[in-house]
């Protein structure tokens, strides 16, 4: 049985990157909270660290929602499931609205039938702003944004000039503006922010974004045109208890943070136990585990913390060398080759698990949105089982020898995916949504 419900979102996409759309869906998020409404966020698109700081600022875990990457079913269903019970659904959009085709901002409000307020950056324009807003407009009528927010608005006059223009040619209502004044920035790295884990925002910031929205943007109207055009269905099924099958060690620290939480969830739905460990300061595995699960993260700037950690270096090998099974991706495959050579030449030793060096490169080494073919059987399921997943890192690794195996062919023309023993690892940072089917065939391996 399904239930009809009333529901509130709106996705906040930008004209661009460095629009200023990030800055301006904490505010939101964090101004609405303060009101007293509850906000669940999301991140349209594969992006780890703007979820961490969505919660930061709302206390809410953030979700991604993919159509590509997860699957349209996948994707309708987790924005649903968490989006009920919430006074409304943020959604901040990934670079300029139209960008990324499938996976775009304008893409997934076209899908679940969300509204768009588009952050339009106006720092070297005035009535020049109206055309830019008119191109979003007319290039897909039916996500053309319900509202603009005016981004490094200058002075009243540059306000005036602005407006002016935009009430003369555009549809979308002017629901506010930033001021050019406001002190509020986040440091950024070779992936981008810092993590919302590692608090790079302080609350006196928090506060100082939240109310510089409650002065200069309409919240009122806000909510009001936060109005889904597509009825919302909402599983009222009773919950399934689920029997604990399995135990998961789960690296999660400051070098090990890049999870998506769907993931998670689809391990404890079929029952697995996830038991969250620190490569950085535990010295021992959790006990009574069946599997590892190392994620992303900076491995390449706690490296040497990390090697200095020798007796979890020794676990996590041994572990390996008896069979264990270990999931790893980028930042945890990172971890368990002989070593990383870090920005400044250091050579850092790590599990050594797999026979090659990871080193850091100036530039970016990958990125991009890859769907993988198993070539052959592996804990994830048989062989032709497909998955997909993003690639985004800045390190590369020594040439694979040709005894490691090839587990992935990815959509690339590349063969990823390297095993050793019971041991996966590769750069892929795949998302379960899309195969669910995986994380019960990956328990059930394990579980034997």
């Amino acid at each position: 049985m399904g239930g009809q419900m009333t529901a509130k979102a709106m996705i906040i996409a930008g004209t661009h990157s460095g629009s200023g759309k990030t800055t301006i869906a904490l505010g939101l998020m964090a101004a609405l909270a303060r009101r007293g409404h509850t906000v669940q966020p999301f991140k349209c698109g594969p992006d780890f660290i703007d979820p961490s700081l969505h919660k930061l600022v709302t206390g809410i875990t953030s979700r991604n929602l993919d159509c590509w990457m997860a699957g349209e079913d996948f994707t309708r269903h987790s924005f649903q499931c968490h989006g009920k019970g919430a006074d409304i659904s943020i959604i901040e959009g990934v670079m300029g609205m139209y960008d990324g085709g499938d996976s775009s901002s304008a893409a997934l409000a076209h899908f679940l039938g969300v509204p768009v307020v588009l952050v339009l950056d106006v720092q070297s324009a005035a009535e020049s702003a109206a055309a830019v807003l008119k191109g979003f407009e007319s290039v897909d009528p039916q996500v053309a944004p319900k509202g603009v927010i005016l981004n490094r608005i200058a002075s009243e006059r540059h306000l005036e000039l602005v407006s002016e223009a935009i009430n003369e040619h555009c549809q979308a209502e002017i629901l506010g503006y930033i001021p050019r004044t406001l002190n509020f920035s986040m440091s950024e790295r070779h992936l981008g922010l810092h993590m919302g884990d590692e608090n790079p925002l302080s609350s006196e910031a928090i506060s100082q974004l939240a109310e510089t929205i409650a002065e200069h943007v309409d919240l009122d109207r806000f909510m009001e045109l936060a109005t889904l055009s597509v009825p919302v269905q909402h599983d009222e099924s009773p919950q399934v208890e689920v029997t604990v099958n399995v135990r998961i060690a789960v690296a999660r620290d400051k070098a090990f943070c890049f999870y998506y939480e769907d993931n998670l969830d689809l391990l404890r739905k079929n029952g697995a136990e996830l038991v969250f460990f620190s490569p950085l300061a535990d010295h021992v595995l959790p006990a009574d585990i069946q599997a590892i699960y190392l994620g992303g993260g900076y491995p390449e700037l706690y490296a040497r913390q990390l090697a200095e950690n020798k007796s979890m270096l020794i676990a996590l090998r041994q572990w390996a060398e008896d069979d264990g099974p270990i999931y790893a991706e980028c930042g945890g495959f990172m971890y368990l080759s002989q070593g990383i050579l870090d920005h400044d030449g250091q050579q850092h030793a790590m599990a050594g698990v797999f026979p090659v060096q990871s080193r850091m490169e100036s530039r970016r080494a990958s990125l991009g949105y890859r769907e993988i073919y198993l070539q052959q059987e592996s804990f994830f399921g048989p062989a032709g089982t497909i998955m997909r997943g993003h690639e985004f890192h800045y390190s590369l690794i020594d040439e694979m020898p040709a005894e490691i195996g090839r587990v992935y062919r990815v959509n690339n023309g590349t063969e990823e995916g390297y095993r050793y023993k019971n041991v996966l690892g590769g750069y892929m940072h795949l998302h379960f949504g899309y195969s669910p089917q995986v994380t019960a065939q990956f328990i059930k391996q394990i579980g034997f």
